[in-house]
């Protein structure tokens, strides 16, 4: 019946992403989730929304929970707000993810920093409303959402191998149902830019990304997942989408609901039976809604050789299946 119910709410979009989908199906769940103590968890854009609710129910499981963040204050803010009420261990790491040098730095740190690296989540995200371009001269949304989360993840991935089981697990958006991949279209120029236009074209290729990380990482006790949080109410929804949330008002999640999946995948044991799957609500869903995105598919091993090319990263000797990378 839960599943009927669920293919039900699946069919239709705003009964799916809105808090009416979450509520229904959060019936079914377990009350808890197992403990994660002696792990750690590296979570991206964590200083509000979606990123800071993860990690405060991480903290809650007992993990040592790592947040990293572009803004000093803001970080600083946020360790001491996931810090409060828990005894679990809670540290910042300060880094715009938009900058390759600094996402080289922050890895450095990290490796130094972390003894092991248990789940990974990439939940820094940005989307501009304006074309704007990073200090190595990529559109922002670009140099966000996937040129760094896809250099960090390379650079932390073989200390996930020696930390395994370990998760990477990456926030994607139902935005990426509109777009199919195509390399080209990728980085768009001041023309044609469009804030939604180019984060969905991201967010697909995130969703892809997941899919070649898990290929490379079979048999390590990696595995790699990437997820739709729904249709939140955060901070970056309000200052980039204000219309949009205008509009939905009291049918957009709230950003523990948001972020729930995210803390299942990291914690359940079920996260770990399957690798490079695209989840909602604690299911794997379908990449695709729209016939024409599928297309884009085969442009996959194209998307990590301009990853590859476009960062500078090079699979140091030992890096998991490298002869493919």
């Amino acid at each position: 019946m839960a599943l009927t119910t669920d293919g039900v709410l699946e069919g239709s979009i705003v009964g799916s992403f809105t808090n009416l989908g979450y509520q229904i199906r959060s019936r079914d769940w377990e009350s808890s989730l197992p403990e994660m103590r002696g792990s750690t968890a590296v979570i991206t854009g964590a200083t509000s929304g979606i990123g800071l609710a993860a990690a405060k129910r991480m903290a809650g499981l007992d993990a040592r929970v790592v947040l990293v963040g572009r803004n000093e204050q803001k970080l600083e803010a946020a360790v001491a707000e996931v810090s409060d009420g828990t005894e679990g261990e809670v540290a910042g790491y300060r880094a715009d993810l938009s900058s390759l040098d600094q996402v080289r730095l922050l890895a450095a740190e990290l490796l130094e920093g972390e003894k092991r690296i248990d789940v990974l989540v990439n939940n820094a995200s940005v989307l501009a409303p304006e074309r704007t371009t990073s200090v190595d001269g990529f559109e922002l949304t670009l140099a966000t959402n996937l040129l760094g989360s896809f250099l960090l993840t390379n650079l932390l991935i073989p200390r996930m191998v020696k930390s395994a089981p370990a998760r990477i697990i990456t926030v994607s958006s139902g935005g990426m149902y509109t777009e199919g991949l195509d390399i080209s279209r990728l980085e768009m120029n001041a023309e044609e830019y469009a804030g939604a236009a180019a984060y969905a074209r991201t967010k697909r290729a995130q969703v892809v990304l997941t899919e070649l990380w898990a290929d490379r990482l079979v048999g390590t006790g990696v595995v790699t997942h990437s997820m739709h949080p729904g249709w939140v109410n955060t901070p970056g929804v309000a200052a980039s989408l204000p219309t949009f949330r205008r509009v939905m008002g009291p049918l957009l999640r709230n950003a523990d609901q948001g972020a729930d999946t995210i803390v299942w995948l990291s914690a359940d044991s079920d996260a770990l039976k399957s690798s490079g799957e695209f989840w909602m609500d604690r299911l794997p869903r379908s990449k695709h809604r729209l016939k024409r995105t599928e297309a884009g598919d085969a442009d996959s091993d194209l998307l990590w050789e301009f990853l590859r090319d476009a960062t500078g990263w090079v699979p140091p000797d030992g890096w998991p299946n490298s002869e493919s990378s």
